[in-house]
């Protein structure tokens, strides 16, 4: 049987970060909300690191670099089909 995952608001996750950053302890706040440590764990250092919830703000330089180049590459793929493709009917239209 399959649990679905609760969704929690910015707010919600910063007040749970708050909570943490003024000397709560993990555990009292697990017991108090009902959620995993690992997700209080994720949302400080999320709160710590960026202040944003959003995965996209939380990402390294190095992994939005990779993100970039792994766009510019799609982008690059595309356009060299689009080449071969007009190189055929060219070559085809020549006969």
């Amino acid at each position: 049987m399959n649990k679905k995952q609760p969704t929690y608001t910015a707010d919600f996750k910063r007040k749970i970060a708050e909570l943490r950053e003024n000397g709560k302890s993990i555990n009292a706040i697990q017991r108090e909300y009902g959620m995993a440590k690992a997700t209080i764990y994720n949302w400080y250092a999320q709160y710590k690191t960026s202040g944003s919830f959003n995965a996209s703000d939380n990402l390294s330089n190095e992994e939005k670099e990779l993100r970039q180049l792994r766009k510019e590459i799609k982008q690059l793929k595309m356009e060299n089909d689009i080449l071969k493709q007009a190189a055929l009917i060219l070559g085809r239209n020549a006969e």
